[in-house]
């Protein structure tokens, strides 16, 4: 069995596909880009700090938290931002460290430059 998850506190998505799918041990998170009331940060430490914050919203609906990812893929429209990317990433996921891939994109929806998609269990 598996449930979709929903939150309010993230972005309504931009297309016909959940926020979350929670199966009885893992949930599979669509892709969050940098959208608050939406509005895309400006920059690209505000969009992956937006983006972290709406995977925390959907995992939180889900009853789980950051700690609980084990797997990120983590798309960039210009893989120069790279390093940037990664100062802002480690202070959410530092600590946590879980598997990931970045790779770099043609373009992403809405116009955004970085958009994160997670793995986490339960």
């Amino acid at each position: 069995m598996s449930e979709k998850i929903y939150t309010k506190q993230a972005p309504e998505p931009l297309g016909p596909y959940s926020q979350a799918i929670a199966t009885d041990k893992m949930v599979f998170m669509s892709g969050q880009l940098g959208l608050k009331d939406g509005k895309l940060a400006p920059d690209l430490a505000g969009q992956t700090k937006q983006a972290i914050m709406n995977l925390q919203s959907v995992l939180k609906e889900a009853g789980l938290t950051l700690e609980n990812i084990v797997k990120t893929n983590c798309f960039l429209t210009n893989l120069d931002d790279f390093n940037e990317f990664n100062q802002v990433y480690a202070e959410y996921f530092g600590d946590i460290a879980p598997a990931r891939s970045a790779v770099q994109v043609g373009k992403l929806p809405a116009g955004g430059i970085v958009e994160i998609e997670a793995i986490a269990v339960r």
